[in-house]
């Protein structure tokens, strides 16, 4: 799918072909959306399909006076599993400059070109190409601090259910934000790599204003990193101190039925001796009537109970 749009009266509207200084926004597009943008745009075939690979690292690169600069951006994914939680993950976007127009590529929906679209983000002018690339920088690294905190908030929910029920599912959600952060850890850190080398002005050509923008987005990225680590830090912490909890609740279920199954052994013991065929006439067992097996198997279990309970009060 391919549209394009242009600022109109300081609001960004969509039109029908392209025109200098409008921005071109592609969404998993065909064989022959490729061929007609390469043709019309006059750019590298592997540029457009750069970020149609879902493997694509973060770069930047230039040649014959187009840029490519490639990044990852923020996924909220759902999983059908109810044992699972919402899963966030990323993808590559892409971002090629000419030296007419500015065209993003992504291989599916993407909630920041949608934003975008829709006028959500201000003043973003296509023509002014630079800035608008920023502008949309800023608006990913803006949505990495967004999950971020949802990341935050859904992990001490999590939390406050496995005090009340230590199950095997809070900790699958919770290993599968720990494995979010893992994915944004590793994009943020590629992404920052990426603003690092524009910041020197090899690339494009930076003026005041866009400068301070591109500050703004670094600064971005650099919270969001600091905030993936701290996160993931708690979450690995969290995860460990509840499975030592439940393989320590287990082991005391465990003692408590090694104890019942010692206790309720006595009495079989008992009652193995009382059932064995002696001749009465060789002198047999003692008081071998009904209540007397009773009486001594609980006699012995209680001793037993009692015994049990006083070694553990010691350990």
């Amino acid at each position: 799918m391919v549209k394009y749009y242009r600022s109109i009266e300081g609001k960004l509207c969509e039109i029908s072909k392209p025109e200098p200084g409008s921005w071109i926004s592609v969404i998993d597009p065909t064989e022959t959306e490729i061929s007609d943008l390469e043709e019309d745009m006059h750019i590298d075939r592997d540029y457009i399909r750069a970020a149609l690979d879902e493997e694509e690292p973060s770069r930047i690169e230039s040649d014959d006076g187009v840029t490519l600069i490639v990044v990852d951006y923020p996924v909220a994914e759902t999983d059908n599993d109810p044992d699972r939680t919402l899963l966030y993950s990323t993808m590559p976007m892409s971002m090629i400059i000419t030296d007419d127009n500015v065209i993003t590529v992504s291989a599916k929906e993407n909630t920041v070109v949608e934003e975008i679209a829709k006028g959500v983000v201000k003043g973003v002018q296509p023509h002014l190409r630079t800035r608008f690339v920023f502008n949309v920088l800023l608006r990913i690294a803006a949505r990495y601090l967004q999950y971020l905190k949802q990341i935050d908030k859904l992990s001490n929910y999590i939390e406050g259910t496995l005090y009340k029920s230590m199950k095997n599912k809070g900790l699958i959600q919770l290993l599968g934000l720990e494995k979010s952060l893992v994915y944004f850890s590793t994009s943020l850190k590629a992404n920052e790599a990426v603003l690092e080398k524009l910041m020197r002005g090899r690339y494009l050509k930076l003026y005041e204003e866009d400068q301070d923008l591109l500050d703004d987005v670094l600064i971005e990225v650099k919270q969001a990193i600091e905030m993936t680590n701290i996160y993931s830090n708690i979450l690995s912490g969290t995860m460990d101190t509840f499975a030592s909890i439940i393989s320590n609740n287990l082991n005391i279920v465990m003692k408590r039925m090694t104890t019942f199954t010692i206790i309720i052994a006595v009495p079989t013991i008992v009652f193995s001796f009382y059932g064995m065929n002696i001749n009465e006439n060789s002198g047999g067992l003692p008081l071998a009537n009904v209540w007397f097996p009773l009486v001594i198997s609980l006699v012995l279990s209680v001793l037993v109970g009692l015994f049990i309970n006083y070694t553990q009060k010691f350990k």
